[in-house]
């Protein structure tokens, strides 16, 4: 470890911007905002037509109509001379702009970026990111072949109408897929799964108890393995820690904390009958949807019309009681990742202090056999989906012309009434017109007409039905006016994606899901932390935490650093940016001992110190704040689409007794383990 422990560069200006541009780029990714900037419309309006003129995009003028006084507002005649946009600050502009930013003043220079990023002192980011993100793979393409949903549905069936027991299988079966997938996986599966069964469920007011314990459980279980999220990742890498080693220290607390958490939050937390019933009423399907073959989520569909793109009750229940189930794929990916796990592990295990293979040697080639599976896959069933795809748009686009023709109608009795007044009824509605012809007469696959519709949803399974002559008339006519559209590189490559969507569906829907804003987030954080390193702020840091030790001793370690590790993860640019920079401190905690001829630090406190780290990265993530971790972030956004809404009130609210509890617990058994199982012997580092 080489990190400088000289604190009297602190005074110098460019420290003092360093801190201070490190605490606004964290508040700013825990409170996320747009900035308004201000561009004259002559600049707006060059920009589009250079584009337009490259062929790189056309953009479609408002429509003017000599009755509409706002058309005419808003044509180019009329606009106003600046034109206001909305730039946003959030967890990946903020840290990029940060670094940006100290770049130019010169706060930070070619060292620092590249032991940012390339990595130093047993931290190597780029390293991290292409393992994380190449096991993410594989775990979202298990999720993607809907074995999750399906275990889960068997799951609600062992577990019946009883409530309470239902709330216990489904916690053990949540805790125990994320211990090896991670929580991730488990956010983005579970988290629909539990929107769908409470809303089918009749006596369920809320679901704030089964999405609550599903994120708090999913994010415990997620300390176990090394794999299982990046911060033990970075924590292992810092350190040096085998996984194997670091899963022994962390299965104890975190199994007994997933013990006792239970009563906890069924008689505690959500004790009210509403919450938990003792008995589930779930709706029932039909024979006739029971019997329906399973639909493919991952096959790309138009929104339904007929409920505004709305889940409907029927459409709820066939996600959870009919799941689809991709066998091969479910099997497949399911023997690649237990494989790759294993190898990871034995690898790591057997390696030298200080020689070990770099994870990501296992976890590519395994991300691309899985990867090209599932390409495989696809263009073996690539007619089969094709046809699913346009018989999907058929109906909603017969459904459309059908409502069209209704509101038609309406306007017509209106106008014979005398109380037409020039307003269209169906303004909401929007202006599409089916783009197809009659099921009898479709015509072969057109990846440009999946471009020209809906944004492509999920939907459930559906048939074609016979056009109406009022369809194939608008169907005509729609091709007549697209054939003046000239082809453009959007287009072409909106078209090719929409292709590439009905032809690989698995593939572009593992790929969607990946966190690949992660990356850039993380290494701007990398290097936001080295920058405190270079500026003498870790060592001031790293002084502080020594001088508490010294008043406190081991249990002191746990306590304290439990407490940063959580508060910080709110606060010091998620989990991640957490571990980075306590990682950091601890480091130069170390250096300080070793170098100065001080006290040293027994094994016993500095190991209390790192996996009491490793704890509160870990549960911290369902603290105070969405911000807290990506996955808080991204089970917000998955609820929000669901039509359940969590406020950042409640979000606080709910989850702090909770980690409170938990973090108590967990703490409470390492003290017990470190007294147990750690010496006082000297750390050597």
């Amino acid at each position: 470890m080489s990190q400088s422990l000289d604190t009297s560069q602190i005074r110098e200006w460019r420290s003092i911007v360093t801190l201070i541009v490190f605490v606004v780029t964290n508040v700013v990714v825990l409170f996320p905002f747009y900035v308004p900037i201000p561009v004259p419309s002559v600049v707006c309006h060059g920009f589009k037509t250079t584009l337009s003129v490259l062929r790189i995009r056309d953009f479609e003028e408002p429509k003017s109509n000599a009755t509409d006084t706002a058309s005419i507002t808003n044509s180019p005649m009329h606009e106003k001379p600046i034109i206001w946009k909305r730039f946003p600050l959030n967890f990946i502009t903020a840290p990029l702009i940060a670094d940006l930013f100290l770049l130019a003043i010169q706060a930070i220079g070619r060292e620092e970026v590249h032991d940012g990023t390339v990595g130093a002192d047993h931290i190597y980011p780029i390293d991290i990111m292409v393992f994380f993100i190449t096991l993410a793979y594989i775990a979202i393409s298990i999720d993607a072949s809907g074995l999750i949903r399906w275990l889960a549905h068997k799951v609600l069936l062992v577990g019946g109408k009883n409530g309470k027991r239902l709330y216990l299988y489904l916690y053990t079966f949540f805790f125990a897929l994320a211990t090896f997938i991670g929580n991730d996986p488990i956010i983005l599966s579970g988290t629909p799964f539990l929107a769908y069964m409470t809303k089918a469920a009749s006596n369920i007011e809320k679901p704030k108890a089964w999405i609550f314990t599903q994120f708090a459980v999913a994010n415990i279980a997620s300390a176990i393995l090394v794999s299982s999220n990046p911060t033990n990742l970075v924590l292992a890498g810092a350190f040096d820690i085998k996984y194997i080693t670091y899963t022994a220290n962390m299965i104890v607390p975190v199994v007994v904390t997933a013990i006792v958490l239970f009563p906890f939050l069924l008689w505690a937390v959500f004790r009210d009958e509403s919450l938990v019933p003792g008995s589930i009423e779930m709706h029932t399907l039909s024979d006739e949807l029971k019997s329906k073959q399973p639909a493919n989520p991952n096959i790309p569909s138009p929104k339904h019309v007929e409920d505004g793109g709305k889940l409907t009750r029927t459409s709820t229940l066939e996600e959870i009681m009919n799941p689809y189930l991709d066998k091969i794929s479910a099997v497949f990916g399911s023997i690649v990742m237990a494989a790759t796990l294993v190898t990871i592990l034995a690898l790591n295990a057997s390696s030298e202090d200080g020689d070990a293979i770099p994870a990501y040697w296992v976890t590519l080639p395994a991300a691309f056999v899985v990867f090209s599976f599932d390409m495989s896959n696809g263009w073996m069933c690539r007619h089969a989906t094709r046809a699913v795809v346009q018989g999907r748009r058929q109906q909603t686009e017969n459904s459309e012309g059908e409502r069209r023709a209704e509101v038609d109608g309406r306007e017509n009795d209106a106008v014979f009434n005398g109380d037409y007044d020039g307003t269209r009824i169906d303004q909401g509605v929007g202006n599409k017109q089916p783009a197809l012809e009659p099921a009898d007469k479709a015509q072969p696959f057109d990846p440009s007409v999946l471009a020209s519709g809906d944004p492509l949803m999920p939907g459930p399974e559906t048939t074609m039905h016979d056009s109406t002559s009022s369809n194939e008339t608008n169907a005509i006519l729609k091709r007549l006016t697209s054939s003046t559209k000239r082809r453009t590189l959007f287009s072409v490559a909106q078209s090719t994606w929409h292709w590439s969507r009905a032809t690989f569906p698995t593939t572009t829907t593992v790929l969607s899901l990946l966190p690949l804003p992660l990356v850039p987030f993380a290494l701007c954080i990398f290097v936001l932390v080295q920058a405190l390193v270079s500026k003498g702020w870790i060592a001031v840091f790293a002084y502080g935490w020594s001088h508490w030790i010294t008043s406190t001793g081991t249990v002191g370690a746990i306590g304290g650093m439990a407490f940063l590790s959580v508060i910080l993860c709110n606060f010091s640019g998620t989990n991640i940016g957490t571990t980075i920079l306590l990682c950091r401190v601890v480091q130069a905690w170390v250096q300080i001992h070793q170098l100065e001829g001080a006290e040293p630090i027994s094994q016993r406190t500095f190991w209390a110190a790192v996996y009491s780290m490793a704890i509160g990265v870990n549960y911290g993530a369902f603290s105070t704040a969405f911000s807290a971790s990506l996955a808080g972030m991204l089970w917000r956004n998955i609820l929000d689409r669901k039509g359940i809404r969590v406020g950042a009130r409640e979000f606080a609210w709910v989850n702090l007794p909770i980690i409170v509890f938990t973090m108590v617990v967990a703490c409470a058994v390492l003290v017990g383990e470190v007294y147990i199982v750690r010496s006082e012997k000297a750390y050597q580092g």
